[in-house]
C-alpha cells in the first residue's frame, strides 16, 4: 500500500523548489550528521544534539521528520511539495545521502529522488488532501484512506464517490434495479470477458 507525504520546499529556510523540481529530488536539511542510511534512531539522535542546540520540543519533532524521510517513506510513495498557489505531485525513490551538499549553506545532503508526475493549482484538490497541505511541516505523513491506483488522479476536485451520487440522481430506482439484475446474470455468464466487464460496472456502481 502506497503512502503519501508532505515535504517543506525550504532546508534550511532557503527555498528549493527550483532545484527539487530541475534535479529530480527532495531533502529535508539537517546538514553535519552524516549518511543516515542503515543508522538507528538513537544515533541519530545523539549525532542531533551533538550537531544542534535542539531543545527537548523541537529535538522530538526533528526526530519524527528524520524519522519519516529515511525510515518511512519508501520507494513508489508519493510526495506533495507546495510552491505558493500550486503543487507538485511526486513519485519518491529511495534515500541517499549525497556528501557534496553536506555544508551549513547548501545542507541539501539528505536526499530521495523523485519522479514528477504532475503540478496543479492548490484550489484543484479535493477537501482531504488540502486540509493535510494546510497544516505545514518539514515533513508530514497522510493518514487519510488512499486510493489503491492512480494517486494523480484522486488528489484532484471531487471524488469518484461524489461524481456518482451525482449521475445516480438522474436515473430512477426502477431502472436501477434492472440494470443491477442484468449485470448480476452476466456475472455467471460462460463469456469470461463478459463476467469481467459485469464484475467491473457493479464495483463502480457500489463505489
Amino acid at each position: 500500500m502506497m503512502n503519501l507525504f508532505q515535504i517543506g520546499s525550504k532546508p534550511l529556510g532557503t527555498e528549493r523548489i527550483t532545484a527539487f523540481l530541475e534535479d529530480n529530488y527532495v531533502s529535508i536539511g539537517y546538514p553535519g550528521i552524516g549518511d543516515l542510511e542503515n543508522i538507528s534512531m538513537e544515533k541519530i539522535n545523539d549525532r542531533l544534539l551533538r550537531t544542534y542546540k535542539f531543545s527537548e520540543l523541537e529535538l522530538t519533532e526533528h526526530m519524527q521528520a528524520i524519522q519519516l524521510f529515511v525510515h518511512t517513506m519508501q520507494d513508489g510513495d508519493y510526495v506533495l511539495v507546495c510552491d505558493g498557489d500550486w503543487v507538485h505531485l511526486g513519485d519518491l525513490g529511495d534515500y541517499f545521502y549525497n556528501e557534496l551538499f553536506d555544508t551549513p549553506d547548501i545542507g541539501t545532503c539528505h536526499r530521495r529522488g523523485v519522479t514528477w508526475l504532475k503540478s496543479l493549482p492548490i484550489t484543484d484538490l479535493n477537501a482531504g488532501v488540502k486540509e493535510f497541505l494546510s497544516d505545514s511541516g518539514v515533513v508530514k505523513q497522510y493518514k487519510g484512506p488512499m486510493p489503491s491506483a492512480r494517486v494523480d488522479l484522486w488528489i484532484t476536485g471531487s471524488s469518484d464517490s461524489e461524481q456518482t451520487v451525482s449521475n445516480r440522481e438522474h436515473v430512477d430506482e426502477e431502472t436501477l434495479t434492472m440494470a443491477l439484475d442484468i449485470l448480476k446474470e452476466a456475472l455467471v455468464s460462460e463469456d469470461a470477458e463478459r463476467r469481467e466487464r459485469a464484475a467491473i460496472a457493479i464495483l463502480q456502481y457500489a463505489k
